[in-house]
């Protein structure tokens, strides 16, 4: 899972896959972050993505540099701690100018279930299960 972070950590922006309606959307994202064990997201619920990850919350993620790309899967859950919460904020200073942990807005979605792979070409994917 640190392999996953740190990939998404060095690319910057990746870009998040979910469904609505039936049909594919897609969006960059910056966060990603571990906390008790679990790589985790952030958004808004307020926001389209929120409510399509509400609906189905099958999602998968990808990101490319330095000719290597990373594919992530898996179900995202809620989880309405504040400590949680508190600690994205905490690590992406950042977003507390929109986001505050005490909030009704602010929502942190961790990775259940989730398989990546880290691709180039010419060399044998490397798959990580967490």
């Amino acid at each position: 899972m640190e392999d996953v972070q740190k990939f998404l950590k060095d690319c910057g922006i990746y870009y998040l896959a979910t469904i609505d309606n039936n049909k594919p959307k897609v969006r960059p994202f910056g966060t990603a972050e571990i906390y008790e064990g679990h790589l985790y997201i952030q958004t808004g619920k307020k926001k389209d993505v929120y409510k399509q990850i509400e609906k189905n919350n099958n999602v998968e993620i990808c990101a490319f540099k330095d000719s290597k790309w990373i594919r992530v899967s898996g179900n995202l859950i809620l989880d309405n701690r504040i400590e949680a919460k508190k600690d994205m904020l905490d690590k992406n200073p950042n977003l507390r100018g929109m986001y505050n942990e005490n909030d009704d807005n602010t929502a942190v979605l961790y990775f259940e279930h989730a398989k990546a792979v880290i691709s180039s070409f010419g060399e044998e994917p490397k798959k990580i299960e967490f």
